[in-house]
């Protein structure tokens, strides 16, 4: 068994890396920009290396020494095609196990423990375990999946702000900022969108929230469509009962107020965050008592 591990957080906007003892203990992190493999896998592992890198640096380690390292790798898009295999055939660790953003925040999130947990940021994604068997709900990415993230809110904003500019739907202070931004040129966000990746959407969520709280009518309705999706995924993921709900994401707390109320009723704080469920997942892993992929 190595002396070392690395557990990885891979998400739309962020990939964080932490180098552990093979106990358990984070003595390095490190810090780069979005890891979604599914959406951009050449990005996704520039920024893997990074992160990783970074965490050897922080820990005393000569960033060589990821060669003899075993890594798991919670990455958004790993539950899609053969994007996974992929990359973990083109890092440098010495042994690679690559399984859903969403597995690792589970388990940071509840711990062995039964319940829900949901990642409300870029992306969304949902999963539930109960009596050890571990279902996931959504996660399909940008194109299909993703209802009630930050890209999708930002990508409904730009839809709504061309609809204010040709009469179709009445506008609001949000819309006429956007399309200031634009330069009032609705052409301008036509080509924006078709080259922006999902963070590039994602970038204007907290401003529909923001302008949420100063009374936007657009902003309202937005997010109150999205908080719809999200209950609905809740609905299908956690159904009756009293096990806990756990909120993640950089969404995760603007979203609260504006779920149902049957669901708030059964939020619970996480008990970590899944940068140390990778971790976690590692050292079980390397010890033999589980397998990440099939938790």
């Amino acid at each position: 068994m190595s002396e070392w591990c690395i557990g990885i957080d891979g998400g739309g906007t962020s990939c964080r890396a932490a180098v552990a003892t093979s106990q358990g203990q984070i003595v390095g992190r490190g810090l780069s920009g979005a890891a979604n493999i599914l959406s951009d896998p050449p990005t996704a592992r520039r920024h893997i290396l990074a992160a990783a890198e970074a965490a050897c640096r922080e820990a005393g380690l000569d960033p060589a020494a990821l060669s003899s390292m075993p890594a798991l790798l919670g990455l958004a898009g790993a539950n899609v095609g053969t994007v996974a295999r992929d990359i973990a055939a083109a890092l440098p660790f010495r042994e690679s196990e690559i399984v859903s953003d969403g597995l690792i925040a589970l388990e940071g999130a509840l711990g062995p423990e039964d319940g829900t947990m949901a990642i409300l940021g870029t992306g969304t994604v949902y999963l539930t375990r109960r009596a050890g068997a571990v279902r996931t709900l959504g996660g399909w990415g940008f194109q299909l999946g993703d209802q009630g993230s930050g890209a999708r809110l930002g990508h409904a904003l730009l839809q709504e702000s061309l609809l204010a500019f040709d009469g179709m739907r009445p506008g609001s202070p949000l819309t006429a900022a956007v399309l200031c931004e634009f330069g009032d040129d609705p052409g301008a966000i036509v080509t924006f969108a078709r080259a922006a990746q999902p963070a590039d959407y994602g970038r204007f969520a907290p401003r529909i929230f923001a302008a949420l709280e100063e009374g936007d009518a657009v902003a309202a309705d937005l997010v109150a469509a999205a908080a719809r999706q999200i209950d609905q995924a809740l609905d299908a993921a956690a159904r009756e009962g009293t096990a806990p709900i756990c909120l993640l994401g950089g969404l995760s707390q603007a979203y609260q107020r504006h779920l149902a109320a049957r669901h708030r009723l059964r939020l619970a704080p996480a008990r970590a965050d899944a940068l140390s469920g990778a971790v976690s997942l590692c050292v079980a892993w390397q010890r033999g008592l589980a397998d990440p992929a099939g938790s």
